[in-house]
C-alpha cells in the first residue's frame, strides 16, 4: 500500500512539473503549444527538412498498429526519408502524458483516460487526438472462484496503472456494483496499480485476486494463470464499441509538421489494413514487437486470440470518450468533464477521403 502511494506522488509530482514546463513554454515561444486544426492544403505539404518522430506505444495487442507499423516497418515507408522515427514502450498512458508534459514524446498511441487528463490538465494545451486505433479488447480476469461481482469484496484486483483507462473502467465498474475504492488500495476492494507483467506473476503466485487488463494480458492471465473472464467490457457499451487505444500528437508538433502527422496516420491506415488482408503477418509482427519492448516471447496463439476480441479502427468512437470523461471526473480523477476541442480529426479525414473510406464528424461537445 505504501508503494502505491509512492508511486501516486510520483506520478502526480511529475505530472505537476510537466504543466508548468509546458505553460513556460508557451509563453515564451511565438508559436506556443496550441495547435491550430490543421490546414486540409497547404499545411499538409510535405517538408524535406529533418524532423524526429518520437512516437509512443505499448507492448500490448491492444495497440498492433502501433506494433505492425514499426515492425513491419510501415511507418518508415509513409514517413519518408527525412523523418526518424523514433518509437518508445511505455506500459500505461500517465507515463506517457508526463512525457509529452515534459516536451521528451511528439505522439503516442494511449487511451482514452490519460488523454482526457492530458488535455484537461494542460488546460487544453498540450494534445490533441488525431484518430482512432483499436476498440475493445479489455477484460476483468479473476480467481475461478470468483463467480459474480458479489464475491469480490474484500479482494485485491489489479489495474495497469494508476488513472488509466483500465484504472478508471474498474473503478467505475465496481462503483456501480455498491464497492468503495480509493487510491492508495483501501475500500471495500483494493485496486493495486501495477505493470502487466507483474500482475501475471502476481495472479500466478496468488498475491492477487484478478486483474482489469488490456490484451494480450487478459488471455494470459486465464491461459498461464488459470483465470476466467468475469467482465467482458464490451458488455459494458452500445454495440461492443468503445475506445481502448487512440492516436494523440502534441499540439506544438501537430502546428510545425501537420505533413509528418498525415504521413503517421497514412502508416497506420495502411497498418489495420495488412491486418485484415493478411492477418497471419500482422500478428507476426505484433508478437514480435511485444517481445522487442519486454525482452520476453509471446506464444503465437495468445496473439491469435486477442485478435479475436479487437477491431482496429481509425474511428476514434468519440461517444465512449465522452462517456469516460465523465466518469474520469466522477472518480476524481479530473475536475471537470469538458473535452470540447480535444479531437483535431482533419488530417485523418484526408486520409480516409483518399482511401474512399467515410470520414468522421465530431460533435461539438467534442
Amino acid at each position: 500500500m505504501k508503494t502505491t502511494k509512492t508511486r501516486s506522488l510520483r506520478f502526480l509530482s511529475g505530472l505537476a512539473i510537466g504543466v508548468t514546463t509546458l505553460s513556460l513554454a508557451a509563453c515564451g515561444s511565438s508559436s506556443g503549444s496550441s495547435a491550430k486544426p490543421a490546414d486540409k492544403t497547404s499545411s499538409t505539404t510535405a517538408s524535406t527538412a529533418p524532423v524526429d518522430m518520437r512516437l509512443g506505444y505499448f507492448p500490448n495487442v491492444t495497440h498492433a498498429p502501433a506494433l505492425i507499423g514499426i515492425q513491419g516497418k510501415i511507418f518508415e515507408k509513409y514517413l519518408g526519408k527525412n523523418v526518424t522515427l523514433k518509437p518508445q514502450s511505455f506500459n500505461a498512458g500517465p507515463d506517457v502524458t508526463t512525457a509529452i508534459f515534459s516536451g521528451a514524446l511528439d505522439a503516442s498511441f494511449i487511451g482514452p483516460g490519460p488523454s482526457i487528463s492530458a488535455y484537461q490538465k494542460s488546460n487544453k494545451q498540450a494534445i490533441k487526438i488525431v484518430a482512432g486505433a483499436a476498440s475493445g479488447g479489455a477484460f476483468l480476469v479473476t480467481k475461478p472462484s470468483i463467480t459474480k461481482p458479489s464475491d469480490l469484496k474484500g479482494k485485491k484486483i489489479a489495474s495497469p496503472q494508476l488513472g488509466n483507462t483500465q484504472d478508471i473502467a474498474l473503478r467505475s465498474w465496481l462503483k456501480k456494483q455498491g464497492y468503495s475504492t480509493d487510491t492508495s488500495g483501501g475500500g471495500d476492494v483494493s485496486i493495486v496499480p501495477e505493470d502487466n507483467a507483474l500482475t501475471l506473476t502476481a495472479f500466478q503466485q496468488g498475491q492477487i485476486d484478478g486483474a482489469w487488463v488490456p490484451e494480450p494480458w487478459a488471455t494470459r492471465l486465464v491461459k498461464e494463470g488459470g483465470g476466467k473472464i468475469l467482465v467482458d467490457e464490451a458488455s459494458l457499451w452500445p454495440k461492443g464499441q468503445y475506445v481502448t487505444t487512440d492516436l494523440i500528437v502534441a499540439q506544438k508538433f501537430l502546428s510545425e509538421h501537420p505533413d509528418v502527422v498525415k504521413q503517421l496516420i497514412e502508416g497506420e491506415v495502411a497498418a489495420i489494413k495488412l491486418s485484415k488482408t493478411n492477418r497471419k503477418q500482422a500478428e507476426s509482427y505484433v508478437a514480435s514487437g511485444i517481445q522487442a519492448a519486454t525482452g520476453k516471447a509471446i506464444a503465437p496463439d495468445l496473439v491469435t486470440a486477442s485478435f479475436d476480441s479487437i477491431t482496429f479502427t481509425t474511428d476514434p468512437i468519440v461517444s465512449s470518450l465522452l462517456k469516460n470523461a465523465q466518469e474520469s471526473k466522477t472518480l476524481g480523477f479530473t475536475t471537470s468533464d469538458d473535452v470540447k476541442g480535444i479531437y483535431d480529426l482533419s488530417i485523418l479525414n484526408q486520409v480516409l477521403t483518399a482511401n474512399k473510406q467515410p470520414t468522421i464528424t465530431v460533435p461539438a461537445n467534442a
